[in-house]
């Protein structure tokens, strides 16, 4: 057993996918489903199979094993998807395997340079030049437990020290330009990228740091939040800060609190509100709504009161009803910020304030209020319109009925033209349009029992393999996957999931994915019935059509008067007649 096959071996796929994809068990099959996480999605479409020890998304098509959904979500080599999904494990990588590629290599070695990086930073913080930095950060009531929590730290102001600590560990120019914490003079020398500021450490949902944050401590460093720009390991529209401290409690609480900063995300969370994230410096994206999706069905949006927060908040709320999210927004009194809020009246106020946060639609209909004429009765139904978009994106049909009714009372609007505006939207989704539907070719019911029993059992490939012809199995859609069953089997080789479809190409394996993933496990006993079923199908099916085709030879012998070659192929079909009849067919 090679090493990829001992880690899999070891590793359950469901507590593996389970830390990115809230998975719900399908009965008692080891069968589990959830939204997937690679594209939007309101219904679970997203299916792991335990027992086979792969995931199919049949939204999207994405599917494979353990490794390649770790390569798909955190978008990194086979190499480092089998040395991560090993290190999370305690399973030891064996000396040799060092990185196996360029690519591989490169991102190794960026993580090793922000680790070593924010170690730097804490240690310049806790030294004689982060003085400033300390000072500011006492002014913002942090703890001494929270600066530790998040990793805080500083840069000094003279650009060189974060840059002669790399030099030293012998980081490669290359590896150093792709790193972004420095930068290259138009002379070829080297200096920080961040000078002078206060450190927030970035990470991805494995806990490692892959990016920072910079707040300038004096007003004539701008911009005052500057952010590490993209690279290998970090890309921005997919990550979010917090998310790994955050996601256990947002799974517990079934809901994420969604801030705009990382002060407000380190207030918050000192106020005893665990499950807080915020974008990383940049407006909110559909990749990042999703990432807070796998992990929570609702959130509660708590941006800044100013225009710009008010804007953004409008911009995020959309993603999340596109993708299904339930939806509150928080807006604290006196113009406060979250940590600010939390920080004056106190953790308590401000859960409860959390705790009581009205619905999308009542604070946007309290936007609309102030948008249209509301002592006029045009202004009143001009401002349920504008509502009226956003509630036809609720999936439920009584839950959409019920926000209707309750904002047309809100804005004093006739329930009869409330009505009324239902019905016309109800006529235009009716309307027929074009729609183009991707779907797999359909698989026969006999050849997808067939290729289940024998992906099932060891007993039903040596038994039912052999009495296989490839001729037999030559017109079948799964023609590959019962070639690559035999293959192995005749080799004597482990049949796997995996080893299976390391034999196929991409169109065959789309089809063993569907077949594996839609029928449920069954034991060895069944499988070989099943098998033995099947084949019993294949043959009768065979003596029928051998029957049709002797008959019309027989015919046409007889219309040409060879007599004796009719009777010989009569004689045939009786014989053909008694097997199918001895085979209780």
């Amino acid at each position: 057993m090679d090493f990829k096959d001992q880690v899999k071996s070891q590793v359950d796929i469901v507590k593996a996918i389970g830390e990115y994809v809230r998975l719900k068990r399908l009965g008692a099959t080891g069968r589990y489903v959830g939204l997937c996480p690679f594209h939007q999605e309101k219904t679970p479409s997203f299916s792991v199979n335990q027992t086979r020890q792969f995931y199919k998304c049949f939204g999207c098509g994405k599917g494979g094993d353990v490794f390649r959904f770790f390569e798909e979500i955190e978008g990194i080599t086979f190499f480092e998807a089998l040395k991560q999904v090993a290190e999370r494990n305690g399973i030891a990588m064996p000396k040799r395997t060092e990185h196996s590629d360029a690519e591989s290599k490169l991102r190794g070695a960026l993580l090793e340079i922000h680790e070593i990086a924010a170690s730097l930073f804490q240690s310049a913080l806790r030294g004689p030049q982060g003085a400033e930095a300390r000072a500011y950060i006492e002014r913002r009531g942090m703890s001494a437990e929270m600066i530790e929590v998040f990793g805080l730290g500083y840069t000094e102001p003279g650009g060189q020290a974060l840059v002669r600590r790399l030099q030293q560990e012998k980081f490669t120019p290359e590896q150093l330009d792709a790193s972004a914490l420095v930068r290259r003079r138009d002379d070829g020398s080297l200096y920080d990228s961040f000078r002078g500021r206060l450190m927030f450490p970035i990470h991805n949902e494995s806990g490692k740091v892959i990016a920072f944050g910079g707040r300038a401590m004096r007003e004539e460093d701008q911009p005052k939040y500057l952010n590490s720009s993209e690279t290998p390991i970090y890309r921005k529209s997919s990550v979010l800060y917090n998310l790994h401290r955050a996601r256990n409690e947002m799974r517990r609480l079934d809901r994420a609190v969604l801030v705009e900063g990382y002060m407000d995300v380190i207030g918050v969370y000192a106020a005893g509100v665990k499950d807080v994230v915020a974008s990383c410096g940049t407006s909110l994206t559909a990749g990042q709504v999703r990432r807070i999706h796998a992990h929570a069905d609702h959130v509660v949006v708590n941006f800044d009161p100013d225009t710009a927060g008010e804007r953004a908040a409008e911009s995020a709320i959309q993603l999340f009803l596109d993708e299904g999210v339930h939806v509150r927004v928080l807006t604290l009194d006196g113009g406060l910020d979250p940590d600010e809020y939390a920080k004056q009246n106190g953790a308590d106020a401000y859960r409860r304030k959390l705790d009581d946060s009205p619905g999308y639609f009542h604070w946007l209909a309290d936007r609309a209020r102030t948008k249209f004429d509301m002592r006029s009765s045009d202004g009143r139904m001009d401002a349920f319109k504008f509502l009226l978009e956003s509630v036809k994106k609720v999936g439920d049909k009584l839950e959409r009925a019920a926000i209707a009714s309750d904002l047309a009372g809100y804005l004093g609007v006739e329930p009869g033209l409330v009505l009324d505006q239902f019905k016309r939207a109800a006529a235009e989704r009716r309307a027929p349009t074009a729609v183009a539907v991707e779907s797999g070719p359909a698989i026969p019911a006999l050849e997808r029992m067939l290729v289940h029993a024998l992906m099932s059992s060891e007993e039903a490939r040596s038994e039912m393999l052999p009495r296989l012809a490839e001729a037999a199995t030559a017109g079948f859609a799964t023609h590959e996957i019962v070639a690559a069953l035999r293959n192995l089997h005749t080799a004597g080789s482990p049949v796997t999931f995996s080893a299976v479809e390391g034999r196929l190409s991409p169109p065959a394996g789309d089809l063993l994915h569907q077949i594996v993933a839609a029928d449920e496990t069954i034991d060895e006993l069944q499988a070989l019935e099943q098998a033995r079923a099947c084949l019993r199908k294949l043959e009768s099916d065979f003596r029928k059509r051998r029957i049709d085709d002797l008959r019309a030879q027989g015919k046409a012998a007889e219309r040409e008067g060879r007599m004796d070659e009719a009777l010989g192929i009569i004689a045939e079909i009786e014989r053909l007649r008694k097997e199918l009849n001895g085979a209780g067919v």
